[in-house]
């Protein structure tokens, strides 16, 4: 029997992919869902959390880059720390993906706790799709600003701890990644474990919510020295990851604060070169 133009309808609209966009940048993307129904926890009038792929034009590069937005787990400030990102990757030959996890945070649960699962499924998914997508499972990077920097952290230390409880086939794969790209991350320090350093960070133990497990990777850590996310905490996550022998890059900008992005702040542009030092380590390292 042939089926009807409305039972094919229906069945486009319960997939994963979804091909509309309400972006500017709208035709450079393709948007999958996150989960294939609701989230973990979630009521159904809930906005549903979607990955954004941007595949470059001209791809030179089986790496992948998945890029976390920040706004303090309530906000994603998915402009100079999203699409001008992935256009940076993209017109280097580099696939990237977009993740706009959920926000606002969600009481009852920590204030990561939302985004972490919709992080380690869209590495769950990104890593299905590698064939597909001409990438290599283990190629596979994450890079967060303050927030998602705190999520980045969290994806790249914590890989080893369910986030969730999976039923579906696809939560069988790897949520692991390769290497790890914390920009300004927030939250790192006790004495800024939910807003900016009260001490400076300058005598301060770093959070519980990171793991550091065996599978941990390589990272390149940009800060700022004038944020109030204090740079002792990207100072601190350098010092973990040589104490366990896993590569590291620091980069501290001079008289620069938070929220930079793919923005250079005023007159004092030359932070506007990380994503250069990024590039750069990410050649050097091999991914």
């Amino acid at each position: 029997m042939k089926k009807s133009f409305l039972t094919i309808i229906i069945a486009l609209c319960a997939s994963s992919v979804i091909f509309a966009q309400n972006t500017p940048q709208g035709e450079k993307y393709e948007t999958f869902n996150i989960w294939p129904g609701l989230a973990p926890g979630e009521p159904a009038d809930t906005e549903k959390p979607v990955l954004l792929v941007r595949k470059p034009d001209q791809k030179t590069s089986d790496s992948c880059m998945i890029i976390f937005p920040g706004g303090g787990y309530n906000g994603l400030a998915i402009d100079h720390e999203g699409y001008k990102i992935a256009d940076f990757f993209a017109e280097r030959g580099i696939t990237s993906v977009i993740v706009k996890y959920r926000i606002p945070r969600r009481a009852g649960i920590p204030k990561h706790q939302a985004a972490w699962q919709d992080a380690q499924r869209a590495v769950k998914f990104v890593r299905s799709h590698a064939a597909e997508w001409g990438i290599s499972e283990e190629k596979i990077g994450c890079l967060g600003f303050s927030a998602g920097g705190h999520l980045t952290l969290m994806t790249a230390t914590t890989s080893q701890t369910p986030a969730y409880e999976g039923a579906e086939e696809l939560d069988k794969t790897p949520c692991h990644v390769n290497f790890a790209v914390p920009v300004y991350p927030a939250y790192v320090l006790e004495d800024g474990k939910d807003g900016g350093n009260s001490g400076k960070g300058n005598a301060s133990e770093i959070v519980q919510d990171f793991a550091f497990d065996a599978k941990t990777p390589p990272m390149c850590l940009i800060h700022g020295d004038d944020d109030p996310y204090s740079p002792m905490g990207s100072v601190a996550v350098y010092h973990k990851l040589r104490t366990m022998g896993i590569p590291g890059e620091l980069h501290i900008y001079a008289k620069v604060g938070h929220g930079f992005g793919a923005n250079p702040v005023g007159k004092n542009d030359h932070e506007g070169a990380w994503l250069s030092a990024v590039y750069a380590w990410m050649t050097a390292m091999g991914f």
